[in-house]
């Protein structure tokens, strides 16, 4: 079966028949159908995404795709780039695989039922090729997710996402403050556990609002404060308790995720001890 593919990707590139190019129209999101195919063909379609974040939508998937994922900058160090994908719910009728130079490896099985699982790779690892699965019918298969590129950069000081349980260092913290989708003082009220997901979901009393990029946390029903909530894996046995924390994370597909998260006195020191040397990247004001 494998070879079948590589071979049948080969031909495709070499003789250029058989494919057709697609370019989304936003550049970060696209949607098809594979009804536009021929029955007899085994078309491959070439997709450009041009985007931070964005979506694919395959319905009644036959033939292949390849996605091409690229930032929406102009660096030239794209490749310094991770991708994360989250497959929709019910998501079905194709293999998704991580493909370079002709080799494939299978990131999400047709019908894999992981609920709100992500799979992420760099870009240097190779690029996105989906391959429809022999249906007898088509009609209700749809097969799509979402996707994120993520700064390695980023990704090295929010660990968020590669790392979550892991304490974060003196530098992550401080570098936290300044690049995190949100940062806030504050105090675990209560934590709830989503079996199915195996997450915790951290309910969050905010003191002192630093910044967010959405509105993640909302005035309290008494006005003095601020509360909201926010994920991590379950595994990293995060319970509720005594005392202020400082916590930042980041935006992962819509949810906010927990990054770093130091107790506040604990901060305080840290950051005064920096600014002291000169050495605070940003600059905020710890009371």
């Amino acid at each position: 079966m494998l070879r079948r593919v590589l071979l049948s990707i080969f031909m495709v590139i070499v003789t250029g028949r058989g494919t057709s190019l697609q370019y989304s129209s936003d550049m970060c999101n696209w949607k098809g159908s594979g009804l536009t195919h021929e029955s007899h063909k085994k078309d491959v379609e070439q997709v450009y995404l041009r985007c931070s974040e964005g979506s694919v939508e395959w319905l009644y998937p036959t033939g292949a795709l390849i996605i091409n994922l690229r930032p929406n900058t102009f660096t030239s160090n794209s490749q310094h780039f991770t991708v994360c994908i989250k497959p929709f719910t019910g998501s079905k009728g194709a293999n998704i695989y991580l493909e370079k130079t002709g080799e494939l490896k299978l990131l999400v099985r047709d019908g894999e039922h992981q609920p709100q699982k992500v799979h992420c790779f760099s870009l240097d690892q190779g690029g996105l090729f989906i391959e429809a699965t022999p249906q007898l019918d088509i009609s209700r298969k749809i097969t799509g997710f979402q996707y994120e590129l993520i700064s390695q950069r980023t990704l090295s000081d929010l660990h968020a996402v590669s790392d979550p349980c892991r304490p974060c260092s003196d530098t992550e913290v401080l570098l936290a403050v300044c690049i995190s989708d949100f940062v806030v003082k504050g105090s675990i009220s209560e934590v709830a556990t989503d079996a199915e997901l195996q997450e915790s979901i951290i309910n969050i009393s905010v003191d002192k609002l630093y910044r967010q990029k959405t509105k993640i946390f909302q005035p309290s029903s008494e006005g003095h404060s601020w509360e909201g909530h926010m994920k991590t894996p379950l595994e990293c046995g995060v319970k509720a308790g005594s005392g202020d924390f400082l916590f930042t994370g980041r935006m992962h597909f819509g949810e906010p995720r927990l990054g770093c998260a130091p107790r506040y006195r604990d901060f305080q020191r840290l950051y005064q001890e920096a600014k002291n040397k000169g050495l605070n990247p940003c600059d905020i004001i710890a009371d």
